[in-house]
């Protein structure tokens, strides 16, 4: 990796310096050398910082899958009352899955932590990932693609709330252990980190072996900040959203930069079709092949059906594989990787698509965000973009609602198939009323995005987060990046 290590010292005090302030900062610490070095190296330069305006709090997450894991939480929780840092235990609770637990446990860990912070009152958590992290993550995915990885993110915001933080991602796990030693402090080595059944432990024994990778991580996020700023030019100048539910590209958008239609394309099938990760490469080839020929018709990938028309290309989720979400209530869930919905009444409610439904004569679903104030699209097109507030009913703020409603102005096909994909509350086998659908609260949900966000897609997502005319992302809590003023 040609980006020069940096020591665990110097590593913190630049990640202090471009803090905003005044902050209350959460260490994840499972014990390990890694964050223990962090708790450590933050609160030693705190207290040499003392005119700082921030403070520290720390959280412990007991993922309850081996014997003696209770016990290593306690270990940290007595190391945090000797250093006066406010800690807490979170346990992961509930029964495990048979499969996919390393992917779970994750989910679960970033939830906790999340909670942790909201509790201790900390405005963004700090975890312990490392240059060796950093280094394991590009080899693994250098062996599954010829795409150049952006590896570990330094800064990812989870679940629209809380930004994570990672300001060791340039030191090395060696130096920061040598931190440790001289300071007599003792850390807890997991099993698991030698386990060859897990492929990080076997790429790290490789790495170990041999050079590392010859990658310019640096140089690699400053091209996908880039390409994340283009593609939200591209979303204000060439994409219309209509109903909440349909997305068309107009004709001189597809004519743009491949790299650009790549990303935009590629993400926008994600969103539209409720998936986590955009479409492997084989796939993408594929849609962009479709979107640039000259042939029109219609193709599905990734869940979305593609329309390529004389106006465009229209998106829309296809009509299969779609599954009720059931929420009692007070409950709330995603429904189909695309809407976040909250029981607020007194009964159970379904969630399904109106295709479905179609023997219930349907009534208008409401709840769904305001435009927000101060929303940046400066689109000729923006008024055209709103969200409406009822899906399938008529939108004050389309132009066209005048000429006879809703979708009048579109390819009938295609806002049919729009609509026979959105949501449909019902309680007891029978639509809600208006009224009470004002009180279940129905929201976009961005599925590549609002779990996860690093900060390279920020600026997409939040032009788009604009489009659907929802709230903003919350902002990064830095004022610089690399010595560099954000």
């Amino acid at each position: 990796m040609s980006s020069e290590a940096t020591s665990p010292r110097e590593a913190i005090v630049q990640f202090l310096t471009s803090l905003q302030s005044p902050a209350c900062i959460l260490v994840a610490i499972s014990g390990g050398s890694d964050s223990t070095g962090l708790l450590l190296l933050l609160a030693e330069a705190m207290k040499a910082a003392p005119d700082l305006e921030m403070s520290l709090c720390a959280a412990t997450v007991d993922h309850g899958l081996r014997a003696g894991s209770a016990d290593e939480a306690r270990e940290v929780a007595a190391l945090c009352a000797s250093l006066g840092i406010p800690h807490m235990i979170a346990r992961w609770q509930g029964e495990k899955p048979k499969t996919g637990i390393m992917a779970a446990a994750r989910e679960a860990r970033y939830s906790l932590l999340a909670d942790a912070a909201e509790a201790l009152g900390a405005n963004l958590i700090v975890t312990g990932h490392t240059l060796d992290d950093q280094r394991e993550t590009l080899r693994m995915r250098g062996m599954r693609t010829e795409q150049l990885s952006s590896g570990i993110a330094d800064a990812v915001l989870f679940d629209r709330r809380l930004w994570i933080l990672r300001p060791l991602l340039f030191a090395t796990r060696a130096d920061i252990r040598a931190f440790l030693r001289a300071r007599g402090v003792r850390w807890i080595d997991d099993p698991s980190n030698e386990d060859i059944r897990y492929e990080r432990v076997r790429t790290r024994r490789q790495l170990s072996a041999g050079p590392a990778m010859p990658t310019d991580i640096r140089a690699v996020w400053e091209e996908r900040l880039t390409l994340s700023s283009r593609a939200g030019e591209w979303l204000d100048r060439h994409f219309q959203l209509h109903g909440g539910v349909l997305g068309q590209v107009m004709p001189e958008g597809l004519r743009q930069d491949r790299a650009v239609l790549d990303y935009t394309l590629g993400r926008l099938t994600a969103v539209f079709g409720g998936q986590p990760f955009v479409p492997g490469r084989v796939q993408m080839d594929r849609i962009l092949a479709f979107a640039s020929g000259s042939g029109l018709g219609r193709m599905t990938a990734g869940r979305v059906v593609f329309d390529l028309r004389r106006d465009g290309l229209y998106l829309a989720r296809e009509n299969r594989g779609i599954m009720p979400l059931v929420l009692r209530p007070g409950e709330a869930g995603v429904w189909d990787g695309r809407f976040r919905v909250e029981n607020r009444l007194g009964t159970t409610i379904s969630v399904e698509a109106q295709t479905t439904r179609s023997s219930l004569i349907p009534v208008p679903v409401t709840g769904i965000q305001p435009p927000r104030v101060g929303a940046v699209n400066d689109s000729s097109m923006r008024n055209e973009s709103c969200a409406p507030k009822n899906f399938g009913a008529l939108n004050s703020c389309d132009k066209h609602r005048n000429e006879g409603g809703w979708g009048k102005h579109l390819p009938k096909a295609a806002w049919k198939r729009a609509i026979a994909s959105a949501p449909a509350l019902s309680s007891d086998g029978a639509y809600l009323s208006s009224k009470s659908a004002l009180t279940a609260e129905l929201t976009p949900y961005f599925a590549p995005f609002d779990r996860f966000l690093t900060r390279f897609d920020f600026i997409f997502a939040d032009r788009l987060s604009a489009v659907f005319a929802m709230a903003p992302y919350a902002g990064l809590p830095l004022r610089s990046i690399d010595g560099k003023t954000i």
